[in-house]
């Protein structure tokens, strides 16, 4: 049976955001539980020539919409972290080192439980995303460019420079990951603590996209990039909308399509079309394709304007 829900969020000046269902108040950590969006803006360029810190966001985002719990150990890791690295800066220097450095193991304990738990699940969430991905560039493009997205792990000591042919995307298991992630906290122990800052864990690590064999990031055009990272977003649309209980994400696309010729348009029109709800921006009402333009409000010199 189909159920309606009105879903609100109050975002606040000053104070904490508010959410609601069915004006019912509930804490916003609750929200993916009864509504998921994905938007694609054009700052989401960076997701294909930015930093990794753009990319962990991705993936982090939609690890909390596909499995709300994580929102908790993502939390509760980065907590940990800001406290081992509080203690990697003072622990060479110590008068009780040593204590410190049995201090040191306790935070590594946790950051080894919560950071495998990470792990694990962005390795999952990739391999999810690799066909979809694909599927999405190729329908927008009209080509297929052997798209791939790679993990890049830092207790595995991999680095952009290994190149796109050694992908650790295999099914991870939670207990080998803890494993693997205590042995490089120990082989990097020196230069953490000549550092005073974590060297190894999840908020080091990047997800490297390719095509044809290329990294995006230093070989994409402008216009692969844009169409790469449009087809991360219908990505994320996809891997939500198979796993989801409450329908489809609602799509929300911000001045996408004045990046594209008119053929690409079409495309991206097709690929969007049977998702149930889309929201389109655009500052030229000729950019959006007659196909998708179902309800249409106008923003005219500051005042809307319902119909087209």
């Amino acid at each position: 049976p189909t159920r309606d829900f009105l879903a609100e969020v109050q975002i606040n000046r000053v104070g904490a955001n508010r959410a609601q269902i069915n004006r019912s108040g509930i804490r916003l950590r609750e929200m993916p539980r009864y509504f998921s969006s994905v938007l694609f803006a054009p700052e989401d360029l960076a997701l294909v020539r930015g930093e990794p810190a753009g990319r962990r966001k991705y993936v982090d985002e939609l690890l909390v919409l596909r499995s709300p719990r994580m929102i908790a150990v993502i939390a509760d890791y980065d907590r940990v972290l800001r406290q081992r690295n509080s203690l990697l800066k003072t622990a060479r220097f110590a008068a009780d080192a040593q204590a410190q450095l049995r201090t040191l193991e306790i935070w590594d304990d946790q950051l080894i439980s919560l950071g495998a738990q990470i792990v694990d699940a962005r390795i999952r969430l990739v391999a999810d995303l690799v066909p979809e991905v694909a599927l999405a560039y190729s329908s927008i493009v009209g080509a297929d460019h052997n798209v791939q997205l790679v993990n890049v792990l830092s207790i595995y000591d991999s680095s952009p420079s290994d190149g796109l042919a050694a992908s650790t995307s295999s099914a991870p298991h939670l207990e080998e990951t803890e494993q693997v992630f205590r042995q490089a906290l120990a082989r990097r122990r020196r230069a953490e603590l000549d550092r005073g800052i974590s060297l190894v864990g999840p908020h080091r690590d990047d997800v490297m996209f390719g095509l044809n064999g290329l990294e995006a990031r230093g070989y994409a055009s402008h216009g692969e990039s844009w169409s790469f990272a449009l087809a991360l977003k219908l990505a994320a649309a996809a891997v939500l909308r198979r796993e989801s209980s409450v329908g489809d994400p609602v799509l929300i696309l911000d001045d996408v399509f004045a990046e594209l010729d008119e053929t690409r348009r079409r495309r991206l029109a097709a690929a969007i079309g049977d998702f149930e709800q889309v929201l389109i921006t655009a500052a030229v009402r000729g950019d959006v394709p007659s196909s998708i333009s179902a309800n249409v409000v106008r923003i005219q010199e500051g005042s809307v304007v319902v119909g087209g």
